[in-house]
């Protein structure tokens, strides 16, 4: 696996056990961070991967140009494969990787992240217990990749990509009044077909 644009394009990340993980795939990834950089700057901003897997996107957000990144990963085993794959960015980087339960780590978080990335096994159930988490840590957008519905009230869409049968989601906090209102399970987004 490599690392796809930025100052460390091209490097080789060492990928954990595909049956543990499983790594967003380098098209997507270019994809996510080409449509977020035309979202938002990503100098001087930080970056959260709430689900780590492979640590891909953490290196990839970092290689790209944010300040800061942080990754969380409960299973000891991935955590060692990214521990030993980070190693080689966290002298010259602000670049952090924690273990432990994701929503767990979160609630006891207390700064703001500018973009948080949620990739949790797709059948988990996880999806709106994080975004419920992370909407006290966000100070801007929250990704979502996934394969089913999520229930996305309080949140507004700005983006919606899909390829094969995974559905990458770029979202904010609702302002205030539609949050009163309640926002529907993807309120007629823009969808991309890239796959």
């Amino acid at each position: 696996m490599n690392i796809t644009a930025g100052k460390y394009k091209g490097q080789k990340i060492k990928a954990p056990d595909e049956n543990i993980t499983r790594p967003t795939l380098s098209k997507v990834r270019m994809s996510i961070f080409n449509t977020l950089q035309a979202m938002t700057d990503f100098e001087g901003a930080s970056f959260l991967d709430m689900y780590a897997g492979s640590g891909i996107m953490g290196l990839e957000a970092l290689s790209r140009g944010f300040s800061k990144v942080v990754s969380i990963e409960k299973n000891k085993k991935v955590y060692n494969i990214i521990k030993s794959n980070f190693k080689k960015y966290e002298q010259e980087n602000d670049l952090k990787l924690i273990l432990g339960d994701s929503l767990k780590v979160c609630e006891k978080i207390n700064e703001k992240f500018d973009i948080i990335y949620i990739d949790p096994p797709y059948f988990s159930g996880v999806y709106e217990e994080s975004l419920k988490t992370v909407s006290k840590i966000s100070n801007g957008i929250i990704i979502l990749e996934h394969v089913t519905d999520v229930d996305l009230t309080g949140f507004e869409i700005l983006k919606q990509k899909k390829y094969g049968d995974k559905f990458i989601t770029f979202i904010i906090p609702a302002p205030a009044e539609d949050k009163k209102k309640g926002a529907e399970k993807y309120s007629a987004p823009k969808i991309d077909y890239d796959g």
